[in-house]
């Protein structure tokens, strides 16, 4: 017969946070060794001070006269799984900012502050800091600043060493100069920028294929023998802000699209007006090592491909034709890759994507029908 009295815990004693798992002492432990980072990130109108309720930022002093503001949040997704288990958390920080910030970016609106979220069952704090360094290293990328975020340690709500993220980002816009995908029309060049791998979507699919096919992730690509494939497989997200935002300043670009879950089908016609359809050419660009080890070792078909993975380009842009040439050579200023992937005609809203073995569309509700 048991008492009520728990015999885990010595007799006349207290519980404290800890003994539910909890450590406070590591939660500021934390708090002291990302204030360097969050620092470094510092921009006019943002103080980057932690330990506050909330993080201030001026819009005026950061040279806004009447802006708009543009929010956007976002994850990692199960691309963590990876990073977990294959100690890769020192980059899982820029893939969290590159998912908010490049979307801000096509909606016209600077990256102005971010702020992250990490939960966790028990802080492990080498884990965390790596983590919240590659945030701050996005943000910097970026152009924003850290002002604040929150660590939670939730005993029980996680598997040992498993933790999540999620990203908020704030961004500006002077009240005219927005990007809403109005001024496409029949007639846009659609450029393309090329992405850094699987960026952070499709990886539940990539983990299936791995556990399926017995990749061996921490040896030599088969597509590339100087990178393991695990190293290809997380490479971070790319951030296009530096490069896109002085062509949307200077009114050079109808709209954008940035390529995330959904692929080219889903995410171009977001930024197509009514009687504009967007028509892609796949074999306008070379597919990349990686996207062909994907699709062959899944036997991936086009239109899935198309629907699932960013298929090498990360970023569409769509042009006028007598702004083309001036967007051309400004992008060769750049450090990215880019190339003209297909362009705007009349018709319903929607995408098509040419090559490869096929057609496939995306009409205005987004839901791809196979064409034949």
């Amino acid at each position: 017969m048991t008492s009520g009295t728990d015999e885990s815990k010595p007799q006349g004693s207290g519980y404290t946070y800890a003994d539910a798992g909890v450590s406070i002492a590591a939660g500021n432990a934390l708090v002291k060794a990302i204030a360097p980072l969050a620092k470094a990130t510092a921009r006019p109108g943002a103080t980057s001070e932690l330990g506050g309720f909330g993080g201030f930022f001026d819009p005026k002093a950061a040279g806004y006269t009447d802006p708009l503001l543009v929010a956007a949040n976002d994850g990692v997704g199960t691309k963590l799984k990876l990073a977990i288990e294959h100690d890769r958390h020192d980059t899982v920080g820029i893939d969290l900012v590159a998912m908010c910030v490049n979307d801000l970016i096509v909606q016209g609106a600077e990256p102005l502050f971010f702020l992250d979220y990490f939960a966790t069952g028990k802080l492990e704090n080498g884990v965390a800091e790596r983590v919240i360094a590659g945030i701050a290293e996005g943000c910097k990328m970026a152009g924003c600043a850290l002002i604040g975020g929150e660590t939670a340690e939730m005993p029980g709500m996680y598997a040992a060493g498993d933790y999540d993220l999620a990203g908020f980002c704030v961004g500006a816009v002077e009240r005219g100069e927005q990007l809403t995908g109005d001024k496409v029309a029949p007639g846009d060049v659609l450029l393309g920028l090329a992405s850094s791998g699987v960026h952070s979507n499709g990886y539940s699919l990539v983990r299936r294929l791995a556990a399926d096919k017995g990749w061996k992730l921490n040896r030599p690509a088969l597509f590339d023998q100087e990178q393991l494939l695990i190293d290809a497989l997380m490479a971070p997200t790319r951030i296009y802000v530096a490069s896109l935002l002085p062509l949307i300043r200077d009114g050079l670009i109808n709209g954008l699209a940035h390529i995330t879950g959904g692929g080219l089908l889903e995410n171009i016609p977001r930024i197509l007006p009514a009687g504009s359809h967007a028509v892609i050419d796949a074999e306008a660009w070379d597919q990349s090592g990686l996207m062909a080890f994907l699709q062959a070792q899944g036997a991936i078909e086009p239109e899935e491909m198309a629907r699932t993975f960013n298929c090498d380009v990360g970023m569409v842009l769509a042009v006028s034709s007598d702004n083309f040439a001036t967007v051309m050579d400004r992008l060769h200023d750049t450090p990215e890759a880019f190339g003209v992937v297909g362009n705007v005609i009349e018709g319903q809203r929607g995408c098509t994507v040419k090559g490869c073995r096929g057609t496939w569309s995306a009409k205005s509700d987004w839901s791809a029908t196979h064409l034949g």
